[in-house]
């Protein structure tokens, strides 16, 4: 498996009205969280793979989201019930961790 294919398995892992971090995934993969979002960019199936429940460590939203910008990020995160502050979701609340997950 690519780790492309691992950190889209992970990602369709986050349940809904949940989130995770760009270094969540790359604490379990063991890569650069940089690199998680050039991954998730190359997405072919936001609809499916729901990358718009990344976030930044400090609960930011993403920059650069991909499939529509922030506003549609915000958009989504909100209809599945994640509140925002600022545009900035309490982790303490929403976080999604991986533990004793295995991709392999």
């Amino acid at each position: 498996m690519t780790i492309e294919e691992k950190v889209f398995k992970l990602v369709l892992t986050i349940p809904k009205g949940r989130v995770t971090t760009y270094k969540e995934i790359a604490r379990i993969l063991k890569i650069n969280p940089r690199r998680i979002g050039t991954i998730l960019h190359k997405n072919t199936n936001p609809d499916i793979i729901p990358c718009h429940r990344v976030v930044k460590s400090d609960g930011s939203l993403a920059n650069g989201y991909a499939f529509g910008g922030m506003k549609e990020q915000k958009r989504k995160l909100q209809e599945e019930g994640i509140i925002l502050k600022k545009n900035k979701i309490d982790l303490s609340r929403f976080f999604f961790t991986f533990s004793g997950y295995d991709v392999a």
